[in-house]
């Protein structure tokens, strides 16, 4: 789970997102048919992440977006729903692996864009709680 000291280190790729696509979480239900109604029920099965993506423009004179979202680095992707608020349970965490990036090619009149593919490692955490602020340690005064 992310402290404040690692929301801050993190990099923060609000104003590149061009789309998002999946960050999703499905249930894989069980049928439990019987014999005795002509209801079928189900309980809930294993839980399975959609697959997910992010769309972003390109940047005409950095490729720093490039060089960190390489295929196969691992990370977390961290969603701030309601912003950056801290004590707020609306943050979701997604460990992840890159798939691929991928150039988005067009002739339409657009910005140029990328996609980066992830696959979800492990169960996101979701409504976590916003890190408080890091506190500065008191000044010291010399004696």
């Amino acid at each position: 789970m992310p402290t404040r000291r690692g929301l801050t280190a993190g990099t923060d790729l609000t104003n590149a997102i061009a789309s998002i696509d999946g960050w999703t979480l499905a249930n894989q239900p069980i049928e439990t048919p019987d014999l005795g109604s002509t209801f079928e029920s189900s309980i809930p099965g294993s839980d399975k992440a959609n697959d997910s993506s992010l769309g972003f423009y390109e940047d005409k004179v950095s490729d720093a977006i490039e060089q960190l979202l390489t295929k196969d680095a691992t990370g977390w992707v961290v969603f701030l729903r309601k912003g950056d608020l801290p004590g707020n349970r609306s943050m979701d965490v997604f460990p992840v692996r890159i798939g691929s990036r991928s150039p988005n090619y067009s002739t339409d009149n657009e910005a140029a864009k990328f996609t980066v593919s992830f696959s979800i490692t492990e169960k996101p955490t979701q409504d976590a709680e916003v890190p408080a602020a890091d506190t500065p340690p008191p000044p010291k005064f010399d004696k």
